[in-house]
């Protein structure tokens, strides 16, 4: 199994940025763990930049998509539109509980084109996104 993990604007900052919401450890580091407890072949991109998250996607021939779209989550039409569009199922995924932060960050775009979400359970968010697919097999 092919599993994509693709994270947005800001994600490269985990370790330094407000570890009191996203923890000390970079994601490089977590991402070490993840794939030396999964079975699943994990690919990994990022970039703060919408159109490459885009194009991303779009060329994605993985089994699934593990997304974090930090800040696009709430603003990209865009975002939600290629979801929408490609075959690869999507799981979206946040580090902090968006539903207990600013209540801009409580409407997801993404949400109603994923096949699931999970959010609040920091790093290891990621890792029940990971055993989603793995079971789903």
């Amino acid at each position: 199994m092919k599993i994509l993990i693709v994270n947005g604007p800001n994600l490269n900052l985990l370790g330094t940025r407000d570890p009191q919401i996203y923890g000390n450890q970079s994601f490089e580091d977590y991402l070490g763990q993840l794939k030396a407890a999964s079975q699943a072949e994990i690919s990994y991109f990022q970039s703060n930049v919408e159109g490459e998250l885009i194009n991303t996607l779009q060329a994605s021939n993985h089994d699934g998509i593990v997304l974090n779209a930090g800040g696009y989550t709430h603003t990209s039409v865009a975002l939600r539109d290629c979801i929408d569009a490609i075959k690869v199922p999507v799981v979206e995924v946040h580090i902090s509980n968006i539903s207990a932060r600013e209540p801009f960050r409580h409407e997801s775009l993404l949400s109603p084109v994923c096949v699931g979400c999970i959010f609040g359970f920091g790093l290891e968010s990621y890792a029940l996104a990971l055993n989603y697919f793995e079971k789903r097999r």
